[in-house]
Parts: C-alpha cells; sequence; structure tokens
C-alpha cells in the first residue's frame, strides 16, 4: 500500500484530500467538535493533507491539538495556538514543541486517524509502531475517532490484533462510512 500510495501524483492527491477535507467538515462530529486532534501529513509518503481543516476549525474557535512522539516513542497530544511553531520530527511529520499544553484524556471531540489501508470495521493498518493504538487507549472512548485514507486505500479487511483502537468512521475521498466492528 505504501508503494500505490506513494505512487500517487502530487496533484491527484491535492485533490483527493481536498475532497476528504470537505466530507470532514460536513461531518456533524467535526462541525460540533471544540476541541480536535488532527495529524500533520507526511506530504512525502501522499498521505492525506488535512491542514485546511486546521484553518476551517480554528476560525470557528475550535482548539486543535496534534500528536507529539518523544525519543521514548510514546505519543500524547498537544495543544497547539500557532502550526508555524511547530517542528520536523525524524518521522517526517511536524509535531508541537515540547512545551505545549497536553490534552487531558476526555478533552478530545475527535481524532483524525491517518492510515496506510483501512477497513469498514474501522480497524487500520499504519507503519506499525502503534503509537495511536497506545495513546487513544488513554484518552478512552470520549473521541470520536475517525480514520481518513484515500478511496483505494480502504479494504475490504485488514489484520487486527488486541490492543488496536478502532475508528467510528472512516472518511475517504468518495464516501464516508460508519465503521460496523462486526462486519466480517
Amino acid at each position: 500500500m505504501r508503494g500505490v500510495r506513494g505512487a500517487l501524483p502530487a496533484p491527484a492527491c491535492a485533490e483527493r484530500s481536498a475532497r476528504i477535507v470537505a466530507r470532514l467538515e460536513s461531518l456533524d462530529v467535526v462541525r460540533d467538535a471544540r476541541t480536535v486532534a488532527l495529524f500533520w501529513p507526511m506530504t512525502a509518503r501522499r498521505e492525506v493533507d488535512v491542514r485546511a481543516l486546521d484553518t476551517h476549525l480554528r476560525s470557528r474557535g475550535a482548539r486543535i491539538a496534534y500528536p507529539a512522539v518523544s525519543e521514548a516513542g510514546e505519543m500524547t497530544f498537544r495543544y497547539v495556538g500557532d502550526v508555524e511553531a511547530m517542528a520536523p520530527h525524524p518521522l517526517g511529520f511536524r509535531e508541537p514543541p515540547r512545551d505545549a499544553p497536553l490534552v487531558a484524556p476526555g478533552d478530545l471531540d475527535a481524532v483524525l486517524l491517518p492510515a496506510l489501508a483501512v477497513d469498514p470495521r474501522g480497524h487500520r493498518v499504519g507503519y506499525g509502531a502503534g503509537h495511536y493504538d497506545r495513546a487513544l487507549a488513554s484518552h478512552g472512548d470520549a473521541a470520536r475517532r475517525i480514520a481518513v485514507v484515500f478511496d483505494f486505500q480502504l479494504l475490504a479487511e485488514v489484520p487486527d490484533t488486541p490492543g488496536d483502537i478502532a475508528a467510528g468512521v472512516v472518511v475517504t475521498d468518495a464516501r464516508t462510512l460508519v465503521a460496523t466492528p462486526d462486519a466480517r
């Protein structure tokens, strides 16, 4: 899937990402959210680019958080007042400064999740480190989890293991699905 997504031309990635952002803006859970965790796209890997959603959410007063990964591999969500303050991370994304305020468990209304592949049950495959699964476990079920992928990354089934945290909604450039956990 890395190779397939990586072969997507940059203009097609931008156009598909814009469609995903438009779908996200129309979701009640996003539209009504006061606090949202986004992710900074690894553009070299052609991840979905949701940066335009940051601007939209801030314009209506929502607080925005981004993931930060420590040297020990622990991921936390931190509030970001200005995306220009974010710094490059060795994995290829930008992250909040270490002194940015931590998001307390239960404070997020919605969390956007990147993925290499996702299935209709909301199970996703990422890069294999489990950062999101561990971070989401510490935040409980308060936040609505939304996986965002290009439509060709939506597969009939992806493997899942104990400890995986599924998304409740899957948004692609072509459709929005409410995850069905028992659909096998």
